[in-house]
């Protein structure tokens, strides 16, 4: 069985130093990765609107080599929560917690 190489073992240790919470920590990095997800998300669904036809002709879908380097090339990124998890190590996430004051 093949393993991915984009798996990397990661120190909880450094994952919860700017909590100081592990579980805070993962929490901030998921709802991180959310937000990249999304925004990936539409962003390739823009750029492939602009191929889209009225006509579903079976030929047309494989002429249509753009659109498919096109959706390859987001294939290869690398996954959100790879990219959440980096950018929270590096310290380029704000977070904040809410108002304890407002639940009252």
């Amino acid at each position: 069985m093949a393993i991915n190489p984009s798996i990397i073992t990661r120190d909880l240790d450094k994952i919860a130093e700017q909590t100081g919470n592990l579980y805070e920590s993962l929490h901030i990095v998921g709802q991180r990765a959310k937000q990249i997800s999304s925004s990936l998300k539409e962003e390739l669904n823009n750029k492939l609107s602009e191929f889209a036809s009225t006509v579903d002709n079976l030929e047309e879908v494989f002429e249509n080599k753009e659109q498919i380097e096109i959706s390859k090339f987001y294939e290869r990124m690398p996954k959100p929560s790879t990219m959440a998890m980096e950018e929270f190590l590096e310290g380029k996430i704000y977070y904040r917690y809410p108002n304890e004051e407002s639940a009252e």
